[in-house]
């Protein structure tokens, strides 16, 4: 009796922890904060699923309470006998009928949603070109870091993703190496990165929303891809369609590596150059490198993915990498002395692009110009 008390204690504390630990958790991090259309669309299957688990929960509990009461000995006595109902068509007409229609309640929502979510067919043109009105990102992953390139701009960027608010971003997933699956949370469902074909689907982030994080949301590899598979992450920053556009024409401004000006950056650029040009892109043009773009790395928030920028991390990411993320590529390829490692690292922090360098006028009428030249061409054919 003593043990089975325990147990029932045990499994009450549990109960309770699991109870207070389900409310754990960070709005930019969290499926049950949806911070965009597909986000939403998918919260409210989640919750007509619940609402019907709870119906079928309430309605078997309310029946077994009736029998139950209704049953006991004291009430029909020891010779009662139950009514034989086996064979009884209209009973098990219903107790069949039911589960049906409430899955076909579940389907048909669940269907319009799956087909709807996965229509990708705006960022492409009648003549299977990519369309250059729509937001296109082109994500690859890697062992363990992420390349987003953004092929109507030309620019190509890193472990960040940046994306206009109130507007359909396309993308299409490409693993490098391995499977790999990319998943923001917040905004929607995951989906697979594979090796050997492309998925596409779109996500959509509310301005709102994004105000209330910060403009600030996490993304994850949701597929076990590795010893490192957890520190996979990257951030998403849902900018306004301004903002973003000023952000892309920065970017696309930067046609040269930014020349470092102290000492200490400058003989880290010339060290860097030697060591580690061939696998970093300094410029946002060009994919399918070894490693991540580094181009706006001075202006990021994390390093390798999850830890907080700063010099300090960053030599020690670049001293031991293994230690920090077991299985990446990078460790071994390289062969830098403690002081190198802190002069390569005083250049990295003073990678930044420039706010405002870029034009958005002359971005937008080369924007044009490509789509008045795509016309064209189609007409010709």
């Amino acid at each position: 009796m003593k043990n089975r008390w325990m147990s029932a204690k045990w499994i009450g504390l549990i109960s309770v922890l699991m109870v207070f630990l389900s409310g754990c958790g960070k709005n930019h991090l969290s499926t049950l904060r949806p911070a965009g259309e597909v986000g939403q669309e998918q919260f409210n299957l989640m919750l007509l699923s619940i609402i019907i688990m709870i119906l079928v929960i309430v309605v078997v509990v309310i029946l077994f309470t009736f029998a139950l009461t209704k049953s006991r000995r004291s009430k029909v006595g020891e010779d009662f006998e139950p009514k034989d109902v086996a064979g009884n068509h209209t009973l098990e007409m219903i107790w069949t009928g039911i589960p049906i229609l409430l899955l076909i309640i579940l389907a048909i929502p669940t269907i319009f949603y799956t087909f709807k979510q996965a229509d990708t067919r705006a960022m492409e043109t009648e003549d299977g070109e990519l369309n250059s009105e729509e937001v296109v990102v082109n994500v690859t992953a890697n062992q363990y870091w992420w390349e987003f390139e953004y092929p109507n701009q030309e620019v190509v960027t890193s472990q960040e993703l940046v994306v206009p608010t109130d507007t359909k971003v396309y993308f299409n997933l490409q693993g490098a190496d391995v499977k790999h699956s990319f998943w923001v949370p917040a905004a929607g469902g995951k989906m697979d990165t594979n090796v050997d074909g492309i998925n596409s689907f779109y996500l959509v982030f509310d301005e709102g929303k994004a105000q209330d994080s910060d403009r600030l949301f996490y993304g994850k590899c949701a597929e076990l891809c590795g010893p490192s598979h957890a520190l996979m992450d990257f951030k998403v920053k849902a900018l306004p369609q301004e903002e973003y556009d000023q952000w892309l024409a920065d970017m696309k401004s930067v046609e040269e590596p930014a020349q470092a000006s102290a000492d200490d950056a400058a003989e880290g650029q010339e060290i860097f150059n030697n060591s580690c040009i061939g696998c970093h892109a300094v410029t946002p043009q060009g994919t399918g490198a070894q490693g991540p773009n580094l181009a706006n790395f001075g202006d990021r928030d994390l390093i390798a993915g999850y830890l907080e920028h700063d010099k300090e991390n960053l030599v020690d990411w670049i001293t031991d990498p293994e230690s920090l993320k077991p299985g990446n590529k990078m460790t071994g390829a390289y062969d830098l002395s403690e002081e190198e490692i802190d002069k390569v690292a005083e250049y990295l922090m003073g990678l930044k692009v420039e706010e405002g360098s870029g034009d958005v006028g002359a971005m937008n009428v080369e924007k044009s110009s490509e789509e008045a030249s795509s016309e064209e061409e189609g007409d010709n054919q």
